[in-house]
């Protein structure tokens, strides 16, 4: 019921005011998916439940940069107003594709908080029961992410984001066999 009152208050389709309205949204959405799937596979632990809080905001937080070219071509922008208004960034900036520091200092600060809650979730990495690991393997597409949009400088339009990682597969095998998230 969380996943669909939230989603039902997010129909308006307006940009989040602050980081933590986007953090909210993410706990109710991303975090209750793992909540749920955390119960499917029998977990009860307050230290995998911290993790997968965090592994879900960290997701509702890479989800937005990753659709902001998307939303962008269609005149949308849904990047916090907060941390835009911190660069002297406007929307108009993301429409138009702008590559000026200002942007990509929005997306550094953006990329930054998500990298904090993936390393906030990985702090509990060896209280977390090892059967909870399967469902918090989506943090090796989100560290891949990651690293990808610093390599090109936070540029968010920059097409090489916009392809796909044919390794991934073999780097998600490789993080399950290590019993790693």
């Amino acid at each position: 019921m969380k996943i669909i009152d939230e989603r039902e208050k997010n129909l308006d389709d307006k940009a989040y005011r602050n980081i933590q309205e986007l953090e909210n949204y993410a706990e109710n959405t991303q975090s209750s998916l793992l909540y749920l799937t955390l119960e499917i596979l029998g977990i009860k632990d307050l230290h995998a439940d911290h993790a997968a809080s965090h592994i879900g905001k960290a997701q509702g937080i890479v989800t937005c940069l990753r659709a902001t070219p998307y939303h962008g071509s269609r005149r949308r922008v849904f990047l916090p107003m907060d941390i835009c208004m911190l660069h002297g960034v406007s929307q108009e900036d993301f429409l138009r594709k702008s590559q000026d520091k200002n942007v990509r200092d929005v997306v550094y600060d953006m990329a930054s908080q998500a990298h904090l809650h993936l390393k906030h979730a990985r702090s509990f990495h060896k209280s977390v029961p090892v059967k909870a690991f399967p469902a918090f393997l989506q943090t090796v597409a989100l560290e891949d992410y990651l690293k990808k949009i610093q390599q090109v400088d936070f540029d968010i339009f920059h097409p090489s984001l916009q392809q796909k990682n044919t390794l991934l597969p073999l780097s998600l095998y490789i993080q399950s066999w290590r019993k790693r998230y």
